[in-house]
This record gives C-alpha cells, sequence and structure tokens, in this order.
C-alpha cells in the first residue's frame, strides 16, 4: 500500500517489512548497507526468529498476557504477519512513534500502512487486534442493562474513541429496560467539530422504537470539556424527545486526558 516497497523473493511474496530502517534522532530513515538487512531479516531467522518467538510464546502461555512487554506484543503480533523477518525493531519504532501501544492499535489504517516496513497484511494484524479488543469490551454493554454497566460503557467508549483524530459522533439507542438496542455511527467530521442534527436523532430514535437515548462524541483535542456548541445542541435534543417521551439520559465527551458527563457536570 502506500507504505509498501515493491521488494519481492524469489517465489514473488512481497516481503511487508524490506523497507524497514530504523529512525535516527532526527526522524529520517537512511538506508542500511546490504548485510545489516540480510542480518536483520532472513540471515538471522533461525536464531532469532525460532528461538526468540518460541520463548515469546512460553512466556505469554505461562504467564499470561502480563508477562510480556509492549514491545513484546506488538513484535509477536508483526511476526505472526511477517514470518520471515525480526519484527523487533519495527515493534519498537512503531511505539516510539504512536506513543505506545494504544497509539499503534487505535492509528487509522493509512497511517499504519505508510509506515516504513508496514503493509496490509502487518496492517491487517494491527486492526484485527484492535477489533478483537473492542469486542471483548463491548459485550458487558451489550449483554446487560446499560446503566448498571456503566464503566463497561466508559471503558468501550474510550477505546473506541479516545485516539480518533476526527470528531466522531455516535448514538446509543435503548429499550425500556436499559438495554441497547443500537451504537449507531452519526457521522464523522473534522478535528474540531461534527455535526450533530436534532432532527436526525429524534427521527432515528422513532425508527428504532428507543425510549432512552445516550448520545457521545470525541474531542480530538484531548479535552473532554463541553463547548457551548455541545451544551445547545444536547439541551435542542432533550427538548425535542421529551415532547415523544423519549428520553436523553447523558451526553458523555470523550478525549484522551478523559470523559466528561454532561449531566454529572449540572448542565442537563
Amino acid at each position: 500500500m502506500n507504505g509498501d516497497l515493491p521488494e519481492q523473493d524469489r517465489k514473488g511474496e512481497r516481503l511487508e517489512d524490506a523497507a524497514f530502517r530504523p529512525p535516527t534522532a532526527s526522524g529520517l530513515f537512511p538506508e542500511l548497507p546490504p548485510l545489516a538487512l540480510q542480518q536483520e531479516g532472513n540471515a538471522a531467522e533461525p536464531h532469532h526468529g525460532t528461538g526468540h518467538r518460541a520463548r515469546l510464546r512460553g512466556r505469554l502461555q505461562e504467564g499470561g498476557p502480563e508477562a510480556l512487554l509492549d514491545h513484546e506484543l506488538i513484535e509477536y503480533l508483526l511476526a505472526l504477519a511477517i514470518p520471515r523477518r525480526d519484527t523487533k525493531p519495527l515493534a519498537k519504532a512503531l511505539l516510539a512513534h504512536f506513543g505506545g501501544i494504544t497509539g499503534v492499535l487505535t492509528a487509522d489504517w493509512e497511517a499504519l500502512a505508510r509506515f516504513p516496513g508496514m503493509g496490509d497484511t502487518s496492517t491487517a494484524a494491527v486492526k484485527i487486534a484492535q477489533a478483537a479488543a473492542l469486542r471483548l469490551l463491548r459485550a458487558p454493554v451489550v449483554q446487560q442493562p446499560v446503566l448498571s454497566s456503566w464503566q463497561a460503557l466508559l471503558d468501550y467508549l474510550r477505546a473506541d474513541m479516545a485516539h480518533l483524530k476526527i470528531e466522531r459522533v455516535r448514538v446509543l439507542h435503548l429499550n425500556a429496560r436499559n438495554m441497547l438496542i443500537r451504537d449507531e455511527h452519526m457521522g464523522d467530521g473534522s478535528v474540531d467539530q461534527a455535526a450533530i442534527y436534532t432532527r436526525e436523532v429524534i427521527r432515528r430514535a422513532i425508527d428504532l422504537g428507543s425510549s432512552s437515548l445516550i448520545l457521545v462524541h470525541n474531542h480530538p483535542s484531548g479535552s473532554p470539556q463541553p463547548s457551548k456548541q455541545d451544551i445547545e445542541v444536547t439541551r435542542n435534543i432533550i427538548e425535542a424527545g421529551r415532547r415523544l417521551g423519549i428520553s436523553v439520559h447523558d451526553h458523555l465527551i470523550i478525549g484522551a486526558e478523559g470523559y466528561s458527563s454532561m449531566r454529572a457536570m449540572g448542565l442537563f
């Protein structure tokens, strides 16, 4: 994809991490001598790949997730997608570039794919890991009344939205038992604004037979503090819903620095 170099092995398979070059302090990626690249790749595989990965696998099996460091988790994940390369340097470079394991897992596809050494297969491996984590966090939200699993809801929303680079709006539709009917993505905006229209929210609630709603959006700036526009839009939706017997439990704002509840802040 964007970041791949069209290097191929004898069988015509693209080696996705062949383009990887460890970053220098200047942030550039200078070409490595052929011998250095060979030592990091195929020549190192019989010793580093087989033995080292077996040790990582053994530690994971015996000690669980906490037995591996962040770079080892990413390293092993990438090794499943790029089996013929030493993926430790690439894993460490990704963590440094994206600011940690959360940044790597939540980075968008294009940003990952154009990183030197990454490609479609390795990017898909990272996004599959993110998708599995989100499904795990979402399960208790779906299986229990939302208001009695509030912390689980917050954990899920923060994992999904806290590190987005654009503003996203979603509406959680609940039935009379406060069970989740639909987690609806209403739209994306720019880095500092996303439109949410009262008429669309209420019309969709009528279509789904929703008894109540929880509004959610994120702030890419990191701060979860509501803006004047956030407060105004929320009050408009509350008033429109009240006329039709549809209540709004809360409006949650998610950011990298935390979250805010407009109900808890006394803004309803």
